[in-house]
């Protein structure tokens, strides 16, 4: 197994404790909602200590479901990792092209010049 690979393999290892380890070690017990969101947690804090808060601004956008949030909030996630990639995409690209201009442009005027230099005139 190469290097690279038993990295990949404790990362995914990491991945699937981080995301079991709370299920299954029972962190979430006693509470209404176990698992809710900083957002849901603040409020509930705002609300307890100070029962006539007044909220600044209302959102542009109320969700209709706990679902419909989540599957935007996924959506959104989505979004922006196809945007890193994209991004570390074309900066890969550009280097590797640079790599190969950098290389081709070496060889190609050796190559050329070599050639022309080997050829009889007469």
């Amino acid at each position: 197994m190469s290097r690279n690979a038993k990295i990949n393999t404790l990362l995914l290892l990491l991945v699937a404790a981080l995301a079991v380890l709370p299920i299954a070690l029972g962190l979430g017990e006693g509470k209404e909602e176990p698992f809710t969101g900083a957002d849901a947690q603040a409020e509930a804090a705002i609300t307890e200590l100070k029962p006539d808060y007044e909220p600044w601004f209302s959102p542009l956008y109320e969700p209709p479901s706990g679902e419909v949030e989540s599957a935007l909030f996924a959506l959104q996630a989505a979004l922006g990792a196809g945007v890193l990639a994209y991004y570390f995409g074309v900066r890969k690209g550009r280097r590797q092209g640079l790599a190969q201009a950098a290389a081709g442009t070496g060889a190609g005027a050796g190559a050329g010049a070599g050639a022309g230099a080997a050829t009889p005139e007469s």
